[in-house]
Order: C-alpha cells, then structure tokens, then sequence
C-alpha cells in the first residue's frame, strides 16, 4: 500500500508542474519508470468554514478580506510521495463527489464559460482554462488563454505557471514555441477540491488533471493546479495576488488522492 501524504511537510525540494511536464516528456521518450525518482513536494487543503455570521460582515472594509484571501491561498497543503503523480492502483474507498455545472458557452480564448457564481462554478471554470491552455500545445496559446482570463495583478503571460509548464514541456521534447503536430496533448479535469472561500466573489479552488502526453510514445501523469478565483462582471478569472501553494499532483482515484482531500468531479 501507498504511504499516505506527510501533512506535517517535507524537507525534499519542491517540484513544479512545469518540472514534472518536462519529466513527462522524457519518459515518453525513454520510459515512464524515470518519473519514480522524481522529488515531489506537494501542500494540502484548507477548506474555510461556513460562516453564519457572513451577512453582518459584508460591511467590512475590503483589506481585512484580502488578509484573508492570501492566507488562505498561502495555507500549505500536504505532501505526497514522488510516485504517486505516476498511474496507480485504484482505491476501492469512495473519495465523495463534486458537482459542477457545464459551460453555457464560449468566452474568450474560445475558453467554455458561463459557470455560475459558486465555488462550484470557479473550480469549473479553472478547470476549462487550464485544459483550454494546456491542449493549445504551444506558448501562444497559453498566453492567448491567460491574457484573456486573469484579473489586473493576476498571473500574466510571464509569470504564469501554465506558461512554465508549457515551455518546459516543449522544451523537454526539443521542439519550439509553436509545438509540432507530432506533439499530443489531452487533459482531463478528474479530481479537484474548494480550499476555501471569501464572501460570494472569492474561491481559492485546486483541479487534479490526467495528462496525456504523446511524443513518439504515450505517457501519463497526474498534474494539479490551484488558483485564486475572483467574480468579475459575469464571469470567474484567476484573480490577482500570488499564484496558490501548490496542490497535491497525486494520480486520480488513488489512496494518496483521497487522503489529499480530492473528490471525484462529475459535470451536471
């Protein structure tokens, strides 16, 4: 069996998504086993407690509210072991469920909108930039994507980690910005978790992918992203402030991804 996730922390040094992708890669072209030496430091959940004295507080002035939101995306969240972003057995323990709505349409970046103003409808939308950013296979389309989704003083077409990811990704299979045809990339949203949230506009909202990666051979690997999510006008976009610590990459319904808090996500 697994050992389950380290709440109390690591002394290993921390990896990124954007390390673990370029990882990916090369196992696909040489053998997914050269993931298992991998480092991974990964942090764990913090789920606010529903507030009944909210509406008496809606008065308050807004930098209390923003201490708060960066604490809760500063919150750390619990490791897990290297192998555990590699396929794995499946755990018969039922990891719960989390309902999210469907897109209603297409917003900018041809990205799936129109998710409702629920932590909910922030985690679906998180989900549907990401994997709108990661199978564009190139660095104009991450950076076309969080151009158009992230608040002022959110990530840029910089800082973004998306953006890491994917240069390192491409980098690692020795091809350019603009990727390659040979180059496949398909990610689904499986897993995620509501850290917390601030009010009705603010949700800090973490998504576990499966990435499919194909150069030359096929290779898979869990990656998972948190991100602060602000309502704006009609809308959820990653908000401003640091990005999130990072979440746990643990492969979908395994021991180490139920003990890291995840639940199964189903679309309704």
């Amino acid at each position: 069996m697994r050992r389950r996730p380290d709440v109390h922390g690591s002394s290993a040094p921390e990896w990124s998504p954007a390390r673990l992708l370029a990882a990916l890669v090369a196992s696909a072209a040489v053998a997914l086993a050269v993931l298992a030496g991998l480092v991974l430091a990964v942090i764990g959940g913090l789920t606010e407690e529903p507030d009944e004295r909210a509406p008496a507080r809606r008065a308050a002035s807004a930098a209390p509210d923003m201490t708060r939101r960066d604490a809760m995306a500063a919150a750390p969240m619990p490791t897990a072991d290297p192998h555990d972003a590699l396929p794995g057995p499946v755990s018969n323990q039922a990891a719960g469920v989390l309902e999210l709505p469907r897109a209603t349409g297409v917003g900018p970046a041809d990205v799936p909108t129109g998710f409702p103003r629920t932590p909910e409808g922030a985690l679906a939308q998180l989900a549907a930039i990401d994997v709108t950013a990661m199978q564009s296979g190139s660095m104009a389309g991450v950076r076309r994507v969080i151009a158009e989704w992230a608040a002022p003083g959110g990530p840029t077409s910089e800082t973004w980690s998306g953006v890491d990811g994917m240069a390192s990704l491409l980098s690692a299979a020795g091809l350019s910005g603009a990727g390659s045809p040979q180059l496949a990339i398909v990610v689904r949203p499986v897993m995620g978790l509501i850290k917390g949230t601030v009010g009705e506009d603010f949700a800090v909202v973490c998504v576990n992918f499966e990435f499919t990666v194909t150069v030359e051979q096929t290779s898979r690997i869990a990656i998972a992203d948190c991100q602060r999510m602000t309502w704006a006008g009609d809308r959820w976009v990653i908000g401003p402030g640091e990005e999130p610590a990072p979440a746990p990459s643990v492969w979908p319904g395994t021991e180490a991804a139920i003990a890291a808090g995840y639940r199964d996500l189903r679309y309704v």
